[in-house]
C-alpha cells in the first residue's frame, strides 16, 4: 500500500473474518488551520480502490495492535484524542473530499473515525507518523536510501521472483497497467541474475548435455 493509503486506514476497513483490507481512500495534508490539516481523498489511481488479502502474520499483528490501542484508550481516559469525519463540499454541494477533525468533546452527532495509526494518546498525525522510525533507519542504522514507499517495490520484486503472476501483483499494488509494475517496481541484483542463470541450467539439463560436459579425448 502507498503511505497515504496506509495512514488513511480505519478499523472499519479491516475485515478480520475474511482476512481483507478494503482500500478506499488516501490521506493528504493541506495548510493547517483551527481544525487541523489532514484530509481524506480518493486513492491515487483508478485502480486504487481495491481489496488486499492479509496473511496470518498481518492479521495477528493487527489484532494485537487493536488490543493495545483499546488498552491505551482506557489508560488515557479523557486525555485520549478522538476524531470524526466532516464532508467538504464545493459550491454545487458535491463532496470533493473529507476532513479529519478532532472531536473536542463527545457528541452524539459525531461518529468516531476509528483511525488505526495514531500516537499512543490517539493523536492523529497522518503520514508524519513514519518520520521517526525512518529517522532511526537513516541516522542510526545508516540506511540512507530507504523510504516507506520502497517497501512496495520490495513486495513486487519478491512476489514475482517467487512465482506470483505480474497481473496479480499489479492489481494488489493498484496499478491499472502491468507496465508500471514492470518498469518502476521491480529491481534486480547480481545475486538475482546469477540465480536466473542457475535456474536456466537446471531447465536444460539432459543426458546429451551431460555427455558433452564430461566428454574426454
Amino acid at each position: 500500500m502507498r503511505t497515504g493509503e496506509v495512514c488513511a486506514l480505519t478499523w472499519n476497513d479491516i475485515d478480520f473474518e475474511k482476512g481483507i483490507i478494503n482500500i478506499e481512500r488516501n490521506v493528504f495534508s493541506k495548510v493547517k488551520d483551527d481544525k487541523g490539516r489532514w484530509y481524506f481523498g480518493t486513492p491515487k489511481t483508478i485502480n486504487g480502490n481495491r481489496q488486499v488479502y492479509m496473511c496470518e502474520t498481518l492479521i495477528n499483528t493487527l489484532k494485537n495492535y487493536k488490543k493495545r490501542q483499546d488498552k491505551l484508550k482506557k489508560e488515557y481516559k479523557r486525555n485520549y484524542h478522538y476524531y470524526h469525519i466532516e464532508d467538504v463540499v464545493d459550491k454545487y454541494g458535491n463532496v470533493k473530499e473529507q476532513r479529519i477533525v478532532e472531536t473536542k468533546r463527545k457528541r452524539k452527532s459525531c461518529v468516531d473515525a476509528n483511525l488505526i495509526f495514531t500516537k499512543k494518546d490517539g493523536t492523529y498525525i497522518g503520514t508524519d507518523l513514519i518520520r521517526y522510525p525512518f529517522k532511526v533507519i537513516h541516522k542510526e542504522l545508516g540506511i540512507c536510501n530507504c523510504r516507506f514507499y520502497d517497501l512496495r517495490g520490495s513486495f513486487a520484486t519478491k512476489s514475482l521472483r517467487s512465482g506470483v503472476e505480474i497481473k496479480d501483483v499489479a492489481a494488489i499494488l493498484g496499478h491499472s497497467r502491468i507496465e508500471t509494475t514492470e518498469n518502476y517496481y521491480i529491481s534486480t541484483s547480481e545475486e538475482a541474475k546469477k540465480e536466473a542463470s542457475d535456474i536456466f541450467e537446471k531447465c536444460v539439463q539432459s543426458e546429451i548435455i551431460n555427455d558433452i560436459i564430461n566428454y574426454k579425448l
